[in-house]
C-alpha cells in the first residue's frame, strides 16, 4: 500500500471514532444531566526524504466534554435538584468520588439520599445525607441547604475541579476527578427541576450525516485502490 492509502486508513479510523462519539450523543439526547462529547484531532507531519513531499497523518488524540448547561425541566419532585451555573453533585461510589450534573435523587431503605443506582449523595463535608422517614416537607435553599419540616439537615456538596484537576467521563453521566475539588460559591441549586442533556439533536444528526458521508467516500477510495492493486497483480501474472 502506498502513502496515500495509509493516510486514508488513518483518516477512516478517526472518522469511525467520531461517528461512535456522535452516535452516543444522539442516544443520550433525553438523558438527564448528560454532557455532549467530542473528539480532538491533530495533524502529524512525517518527512519522507529530501526530494519528496511530507506526509500529513490525521489522528484523534483526545476526548473533550461540552460543559454548556442544559435546559432545566420542571418535575415537581422535591428530591429532584438542578444546578444553575458551575458545579457538580458529589457521589460516593465503590470506585471513589464521582461528580455528576444529574440530580434525580431518592431516599434508600436507610433514609440516605441516593442516585437511581443506589449511590450515596454527599454533603459539603463529604458525608452521606440522611432524610428522616417521617419528614413531611423537604425543602432546598438556593445555596444547597436541605431542610425537613423547617429543620436544616445538610448542605449539598456542590463542587468543581480545582486548578490542574481533570475530569474524565465514566459510565452514564458520572465523571471521575484526578486532583482536588473546590466548593462552588457562585452557583444556585433549584428544587423540583432536572437539568436536561445539552445535546442539540439537529446539530448532532447533521454532523452524523456529514461524517458518515465522509467515511463512505474514504471507503470507496480504499475499494478502488484495492481493485487497482488486484488489477496490476493480475496483469503482471499473465
Amino acid at each position: 500500500m502506498d502513502n496515500t492509502g495509509y493516510v486514508n486508513i488513518a483518516r477512516q479510523s478517526g472518522l469511525m471514532r467520531q461517528l461512535q462519539m456522535i452516535a452516543n450523543n444522539v442516544a443520550n439526547i433525553s438523558t438527564t444531566g448528560y454532557r455532549r462529547g467530542d473528539l480532538v484531532f491533530a495533524e502529524f507531519i512525517t518527512p519522507t526524504g529530501q526530494d519528496n513531499a511530507s506526509i500529513s497523518m490525521p489522528a484523534a488524540v483526545g476526548r473533550i466534554t461540552d460543559t454548556t448547561q442544559g435546559a432545566l425541566a420542571k418535575t415537581g419532585n422535591p428530591l429532584d435538584f438542578a444546578i444553575e451555573g458551575r458545579g457538580y453533585f458529589q457521589i460516593d461510589t465503590p470506585d471513589g468520588l464521582r461528580l455528576t450534573r444529574a440530580g434525580a435523587f431518592t431516599p434508600n431503605a436507610e433514609g440516605e439520599l441516593v442516585t437511581p443506582d443506589g449511590l450515596r449523595v454527599l454533603d459539603s463535608g463529604g458525608a452521606p445525607i440522611f432524610i428522616p422517614p417521617d419528614a413531611k416537607n423537604v425543602t432546598l435553599a438556593p445555596d444547597g441547604t436541605l431542610s425537613a419540616d423547617g429543620v436544616p439537615l445538610a448542605q449539598l456538596g456542590i463542587v468543581m475541579p480545582a486548578a490542574g484537576a481533570q475530569l474524565s467521563r465514566r459510565q452514564g453521566v458520572m465523571f471521575a476527578i484526578s486532583g482536588d475539588v473546590i466548593p462552588v460559591t457562585d452557583g444556585r441549586v433549584v428544587q423540583g427541576f432536572l437539568e436536561q442533556s445539552n445535546v442539540n439533536p439537529v446539530t448532532e444528526i447533521s454532523r452524523l450525516i456529514e461524517i458518515q458521508r465522509g467515511y463512505e467516500l474514504g471507503q470507496k477510495f480504499l475499494d478502488r485502490e484495492d481493485e487497482r492493486i488486484r488489477s496490476v497483480i493480475r496483469t503482471l501474472g499473465q
